[in-house]
Parts: structure tokens; sequence; C-alpha cells
């Protein structure tokens, strides 16, 4: 009886996921941080695309690109992020986490390999300027601060052109941070992860959402509407 509970409940979820999937292509060595599209790194690798807010509707002017890459021991992602203007936080720090970043321009990875428990993922940030926060989500008992005094051990690097009005941001995420069924992920070719990108940017009341899988709320937290990365050599 529980064997059929328990594959009732993942049918359930694999049904509720978003449709969205994006391939993570295996590089055989790990890289130091660009956030330039144009490295070598980067070269070749096709992403996909983020242009509607969480309910679906067009968010113009800020249609973001998304690449992934992996090794053995890290998954990496770099955002491609058109701007109409900035909103940036004063007198910023790159050498500890900013908490409550995401009152800012930021650029965010939600991503959990626990398909059992869908309610329970990581969160990475990056800003234009290179801040960031991580932190560890329960949708159902919310951790001490939200989650925020956990540390991934995740690096990060922005860059902005301001003339282009484009900043991207890359993120290099350790795989054992990323909780999957009994304990830390182990990458492998063919490995899914249920994930979701999004964005953030520009002051209210026209703070501009963007993301990837909408999640059919005015926000970002809906585990059910993560779609799947899945690991390719």
């Amino acid at each position: 009886m529980k064997y059929s509970i328990a594959l009732l409940f993942a049918a359930a979820v694999l049904m509720a996921d978003g449709p969205g999937r994006i391939v993570s292509k295996h590089s055989g060595h790990d890289a130091e941080l660009t956030a330039d599209p144009t490295s070598p790194f980067w070269r070749g690798i096709h992403g996909v695309w983020a242009g509607n807010g969480p309910t679906g509707a067009a968010t113009r002017g800020h249609r973001t690109e998304i690449r992934s890459r992996w090794t053995d021991k890290y998954l990496y992602v770099l955002f491609t992020c058109p701007y109409e203007s900035l909103y940036l936080k004063p007198e910023p720090t790159t050498f500890e986490e900013t908490n409550k970043l995401w009152e800012w321009d930021v650029a965010e990875v939600f991503v959990g390999g626990d398909f059992q428990n869908p309610r329970r993922y990581r969160e990475y940030q990056v800003s234009p300027q290179g801040e960031w926060v991580d932190l560890d989500i329960d949708r159902d008992t919310p951790l001490l601060e939200g989650g925020w005094l956990w540390n991934s051990g995740f690096t990060v690097k922005a860059k902005l052109d301001a003339n282009g009005k484009i900043w991207y941001g890359e993120m290099k995420i350790p795989f054992e941070s990323i909780n999957g069924e009994g304990g830390p992920v182990a990458p492998r070719d063919g490995l899914e992860l249920r994930i979701n990108f999004y964005r953030l940017q520009g002051p209210k009341p026209n703070r501009a959402m963007i993301a990837w899988q909408p999640t059919g709320a005015n926000g970002y937290h809906v585990p059910e509407a993560f779609g799947r990365m899945v690991l390719e050599r």
C-alpha cells in the first residue's frame, strides 16, 4: 500500500512540473568564472530563454538567456540579462552574502534533486554588482531566518555592459550543496534535476519579474511549476 501511494505521489509531481527542459552540457574540466558568453567555456553552448512574468504575461525588453554546463563537482549557470534601467543596492559587498538581495536586481536559480520531497530545494542568487546570497528552502517547515544562514559554498561573477544595457551573471554551484533523495545529488550523465530560473529587475511599483517556467502566481516559490534540467555528456 505504501509503495502504491509513493508511486501515485511521484506521478503527481511529474505531471505538475512545468514543461520546460534545459540541457546542461558536460565539461571535462572546471573553469574560472568570467561571466563572458563568448569565452571558450561557453562558446557553442545553447541555452533556454525566459521572457515572461510568473503569470505568463510577456515582460518586454527583458528576454533572458540561461546556459548551463556541469563537471564532476560543479553546476555552472550563465545568465544574459538585458535591462532598461538598473536598481542596485548602494555600497555593495562581494566578500560576504547579502541578505534580502532579492529586493534589488538579481538573477536566481531554484533547484532540487529530491523528487520525493519537491518542496525542499536550494536557491542561489547573483546581482549585477557580483553580490550573492544562497538559501535552504523548505516550503512546509521554513528554516530559521528563511534559510539564508545556510552556506552552499557557491561562487559568482558578474559583468556589466552599460552601453549595451546587458548584464551577465555566472554561478558555480557545488553539487554537494544541491539536495537529492537521502543526501546531496551525485552528478552523472542523464541525471535530472527540478529547476527554475528567475529575475527581478527595477524598483517598485514597476518592478519587472521574469520567469523561465511561469508559476501561475505573483511569486516564484511554486516548486510544482519547476521545469527539468538534464545533465548530458
